[in-house]
């Protein structure tokens, strides 16, 4: 234990420290030491205002697994998600998450019923942060029972383990014994660097309509309004683009969480066709969700008018 005059020296040190670092930074900056601390501040303020909402999202998601986590201890389940014996820990987190978005985004789905009762594969614009693809298949369940399986950028398949596909075979064969499976082909880069003009980012991109094809199942179109304006990143800035393009690591910024209104539409179902091809399918997806996109999404995106929106009744027509 430190005597009093060893405690005191201590302090004596701290404080002779905290003094030249401030010394130094008035003389490399030129600015006096309380205005850098204002600075300082400001800086800690934006820092959690770009934070706050990915936290909080990952937060939510580390609760919903210990939750999961002790619904599988408590009734000795396997790995198996896709069992029944998993229904009722299912049940319990598509609920909370629906409250989430209910109480958070006003969340609506709009178009439910052009899903088909076989398997089909749903591609969706990827706003900045997908809490709407999260909240729809979460509605999905609570409402008709089924599940929809996920392909998602490879850096987060290695990262959350096997829950999640990206594989094309293993895509494939899920869709072959009756499932739904979501995908988005503009993936991270179209998280990032999409803007207010919701444009698909998709590039030469055209595996998930092979699998498609392979699996000859439909595509569902999907798009939610008003996503980029929940969330936003600052991918506009170019150093954060050579960045990503240089490492493929998710390290631009976001910010936003703001509870704007959030609808999903669905479109009507692309059916299999066995002549065309994935080039021409790719087309005639990307086409069908931007006409999703302009009935339903005024443009360019405001924060302010979808902040509003959660106060408007009225909704534009299916």
């Amino acid at each position: 234990m430190l005597s009093k005059s060893e405690s005191h020296t201590s302090w004596q040190e701290s404080v002779m420290s905290s003094t030249w670092l401030t010394y130094i930074l008035e003389q490399w900056t030129g600015v006096e030491y309380h205005y850098l601390y204002y600075i300082g501040f400001i800086l800690w303020v934006l820092n959690i205002i770009f934070s706050a909402p990915f936290l909080i999202f990952i937060s939510i998601c580390f609760f919903l697994n210990l939750l999961l986590h002790i619904y599988k201890r408590k009734n000795g389940l396997d790995e198996d998600f896709s069992s029944k014996s998993w229904d009722n820990g299912r049940f319990m987190v598509a609920s909370i998450l629906n409250i989430c978005g209910k109480l958070g985004h006003g969340y609506e789905v709009h178009g439910m019923e052009k899903i088909p009762e076989g398997p089909g594969l749903i591609v969706y614009y990827h706003g900045a942060v997908p809490v709407d693809y999260v909240y729809f298949i979460c509605t999905l369940y609570t409402q008709t029972g089924r599940l929809c399986y996920s392909a998602v950028d490879r850096f987060f398949a290695k990262f959350l383990g096997k829950v999640f596909l990206f594989g094309r075979d293993e895509s494939v064969e899920i869709l072959k014994k009756g499932n739904l499976l979501g995908v988005s082909p503009g993936g991270s880069r179209e998280a990032f660097f999409s803007d207010e003009n919701y444009n698909l980012l998709w590039g030469n991109r055209k595996g998930f309509a092979q699998v498609a094809i392979d699996a000859k199942v439909p595509i569902i179109p999907m798009f939610t309004q008003n996503i980029r304006e929940g969330y936003r990143t600052l991918g506009k800035i170019g150093f954060f683009r050579w960045l990503y393009e240089h490492s493929r690591l998710p390290l631009v910024p976001g910010y936003g969480g703001f509870p704007v209104k959030l609808r999903t539409y669905i479109g009507d179902p692309i059916p299999y066709d066995p002549n065309i091809t994935a080039t021409e399918l790719v087309e005639k997806t990307k086409i069908a969700i931007e006409t999703l996109r302009d009935r339903h999404q005024k443009l360019p995106g405001s924060i302010l008018r979808a902040l509003l929106e959660r106060f408007d009744k009225h909704q534009k027509e299916d």
